[in-house]
């Protein structure tokens, strides 16, 4: 009888830890997403106020990786679109704003990149006879001293798949990065084929 109490007490012990992690993730989740958004609040509260918006109000937030994605999203919802700069509404430049966001989880770089370069698109042939395929954009970035990730000099990062008929701002299920410094010798391709059978297959 003491032996179960003692297994039931370790039990209770765990659920309770379980519990605590769990519950402090959420709250460290909310809490990115909280302040994600504060970067477009200005534009969010010039809507939600009645207030008209013109090109030269969005453009700052669509010009920066860090809002570009949300800036899309925030004028998709609202049909205003056309206001969206027409440089920016391309897949590469989505591509580009998705994986940055990306980046910056904790579980990542903690943060937006440096510095960062869009290096090609790569097309992947699924299903083996050449007649489908999709794209990813491959992009170099990297990060300046005091963060952690300086001594790497240039990673590689992928953002995609991208489908046939799809738009460029289409969310990207397979965004990621090994944080592979470019001078390992891994080529873009190389990285493209490994993102997509470990981490778009697996999803």
């Amino acid at each position: 009888m003491t032996i179960i109490l003692i297994i039931l007490a370790i039990l209770a012990v765990i659920a309770g830890l379980l519990g605590f992690i769990y519950f402090r993730r959420l709250r460290q989740r909310r809490q990115f997403v909280y302040k994600k958004m504060q970067r477009i609040a200005k534009l969010v509260e010039q809507l939600e106020n009645g207030r008209e918006l013109d090109s030269h109000d969005v453009l700052p937030f669509a010009a920066n990786p860090a809002t570009r994605v949300m800036t899309f999203a925030l004028l998709h919802n609202f049909d205003l679109k056309y206001l969206f700069p027409q440089n920016l509404y391309t897949q590469a430049k989505a591509a580009e704003s998705h994986l940055a966001n990306w980046l910056e989880f904790p579980t990542e770089l903690d943060a937006f990149p440096d510095e960062m370069e869009h290096l090609q698109t790569q097309s992947i042939d699924v299903d083996g006879h050449g007649q489908q395929f999709v794209q990813y954009e491959v992009f170099r970035f990297r990060m300046r001293p005091p963060h952690w990730a300086a001594d790497k000099d240039w990673m590689l990062g992928v953002a995609g798949p991208y489908f046939p008929g799809g738009e460029p701002y289409d969310h990207p299920p397979a965004t990621f990065s090994r944080l592979t410094q470019q001078e390992d010798g891994v080529s873009p391709e190389e990285e493209v084929r490994w993102v997509h059978a470990h981490i778009y297959a697996r999803s």
